[in-house]
């Protein structure tokens, strides 16, 4: 019995000795890069995100705005692995900090930031309210579209106000997600979308529930139009982007002529960087008072709470807790909560008030592609932000 134990205390012996020796051996391969599951020390310190030096940004590095570096590095090291991403931009404390294109993507590169352009949308509904155009949020949408009033059957319609609208609490279905909408608003045989406001049937009353809905971002942009008397891409250029020394470059069209308020806006990554830092800061951009701080609040605030949609889904995206103000979105990821504008394909304006930075990435819009793949690249950027997001220390 005696040998059988020492026999046995052996064995334990020699198990131990040949765990520790993997262990020391894998410690050894890994500090010397030959294994492991990234890159090495040397491989970061390789990576170049320095900004370019042409344009109007301020220019800092990560170390003199009180960032580790070689968190930066791992982040680029990572986008430089994704082949629909176009440009990835890190702005701190007002310093534009790291920048660097993919693929397709330069400085100047122009392409349609699909629902992103949502919270221009909104921000041009702040200008309007700022500049007398509009009165209220509480103004009723049919009022703005006289010549359909009469085609109403549905008596909830009659009291959707804009505020319904900016939340995406004005009833109207989410096209996105029924196959019957979506192809009704995108490919029959014109983009005449107005009068869906009449024939898209309400699945919710006013007010009461979220559902994500590019018909309603359009009637906002139809309504600032309106209310203004200027096509949205001329305001927005007026009253938003000359103050930010900022130029839309294009933005499309429906077939009677109304820029889309729901997506394909043209700006370069840097402009768009523009933007999102101008709301960070309250409205102000170069101490111009561009919207007003009270509408930037508004904006942030979440109106629906618990949203589960598409990339917002685990097998998607890394956002969680996702929240909807006036076509902003908002979420967590680890110890930070952030704002941010999203477009399909991974077109995000992330807003980190905490540490006074943004984060803008621009990739391919993905046109026409709306099964599996898409939202699998879009994922991929999705998860890109939020790991570096994670990473990130609490300040």
């Amino acid at each position: 019995m005696a040998s059988k134990e020492r026999k046995l205390s052996k064995g334990r012996q020699l198990s131990f000795f040949s765990i520790a020796s993997v262990i020391l051996i894998l410690s050894i391969l890994t500090s010397s890069g030959l294994v492991g599951c990234g890159p090495s020390a040397a491989d970061l310190e390789a990576v170049d995100y320095t900004p370019l030096p042409e344009g109007d940004w301020k220019i800092s590095t990560s170390e003199k705005q009180g960032l580790d570096p070689m968190l930066l590095a791992k982040l680029y090291d990572e986008a430089a692995e994704l082949e629909t991403l176009y440009g990835l931009l890190v702005i701190k404390n007002g310093y534009l900090i790291a920048e660097k294109y993919f693929n397709e993507g330069s400085i100047d590169q122009l392409s349609g930031r699909q629902s992103s352009t949502k919270s221009f949308t909104s921000a041009l509904v702040g200008i309007a309210l700022d500049r007398g155009c509009l009165q209220s949020v509480d103004q009723k949408m049919i009022d703005f579209f006289p010549e359909y009033a009469d085609e109403i059957t549905d008596p909830r319609k009659e009291q959707i106000t804009i505020e319904h609208l900016l939340q995406m609490r004005g009833g109207y279905p989410d096209e996105e997600m029924t196959s019957n909408y979506f192809e009704t608003m995108f490919f029959q045989d014109n983009w005449e979308f107005l009068p869906h406001l009449v024939d898209f049937p309400l699945t919710s009353d006013p007010g009461t529930e979220f559902q994500y809905s590019n018909l309603t971002s359009h009637l906002l942009g139809v309504i600032v139009t309106r209310a203004c008397g200027a096509d949205l891409e001329s305001f927005a250029q007026q009253h938003l982007f000359s103050p930010m020394n900022a130029q839309v470059s294009g933005w499309q069209v429906d077939d009677d002529g109304y820029n889309w308020g729901f997506g394909e806006i043209y700006l370069t990554a840097r402009d768009m960087a523009k933007f999102g830092q101008m709301v960070l800061d309250g409205g102000v951009y170069d101490g111009q008072q561009i919207l007003s701080a009270d509408w930037i609040e508004a904006s942030l605030q979440r109106y629906s709470e618990k949203i589960v949609r598409g990339w917002l889904t685990p097998r998607y995206g890394s956002f969680r807790d996702c929240g909807y103000g006036y076509q902003w979105w908002s979420s967590r990821v680890g110890k930070h909560y952030f704002y941010y504008a999203s477009g399909h394909g991974g077109n995000y304006i992330i807003l980190l008030d905490d540490l006074d930075m943004v984060i803008v990435t621009t990739a391919d819009p993905l046109h026409d592609k709306w099964d599996e793949d898409p939202w699998e690249y879009e994922g991929a950027v999705n998860r890109l932000v939020g790991r570096f997001i994670k990473s990130l220390p609490k300040e």
